[in-house]
């Protein structure tokens, strides 16, 4: 019986559990020794500022979860989304697709802890540009598992447009012609 852990799979899931961490690092240190809750904002660079958010919604705060109720069904949702992730990416074979899932199911993951835990999703990164006197952003306040979501998502939408196309022409090529 082969073993559906190949290298990339195992590639895949060491990703996904290193942004994971990586997110929940920086979370613990935004919150704890820069005491971000307290401080509000720290501006770090003309056009990115660290930003305390609860998000207590979904992707662009939609869905919010103001009951304990609406909280674990979020956290029931987002986990079988998650889920569905892994088994995706448990059936992949090319390092490219699963790399991008792998994004997916560790931002995924660091969220759903973060709700877990406090009910809500810690945000932190400020993105925003000053033109003509006013600020223009965006994006909402995020943190590294949402971008980490978002590349994986932008990686798996261009791969399934532009290679996956490829992949399909060259076995047409190949195909030998009936006569």
């Amino acid at each position: 019986m082969r073993s559906i852990f190949t290298r990339n799979r195992l590639i895949g899931l060491g990703f996904a559990l290193f942004l994971a961490v990586i997110d929940q690092i920086v979370k613990w240190y935004v919150v704890g020794p820069l005491d971000l809750r307290s401080v509000g904002n720290i501006e770090l660079l003309p056009f990115f500022d660290l930003t305390y958010t609860e998000n207590r919604g979904i992707s662009l705060g939609m869905l919010q979860a103001h009951t304990m109720e609406m909280r674990w069904l979020l956290v029931g949702v987002t986990a079988l989304i998650a889920l569905v992730v892994l088994v995706w990416m448990m059936r992949e074979k090319l390092l490219g697709d699963i790399l991008g899932l792998a994004m997916i199911l560790g931002g995924a993951i660091g969220n759903i802890r973060d709700r877990h835990l406090f009910g809500y999703v810690i945000d932190y990164a400020d993105l925003h540009v000053q033109a003509f006197g006013e600020t223009f952003r965006p994006f909402l306040v995020f943190n590294i598992a949402d971008a980490a979501i978002t590349i994986g998502v932008v990686i798996i939408l261009a791969r399934s447009f532009f290679v996956r196309e490829k992949d399909d022409i060259t076995d047409e090529q190949t195909v030998p012609a009936e006569n």
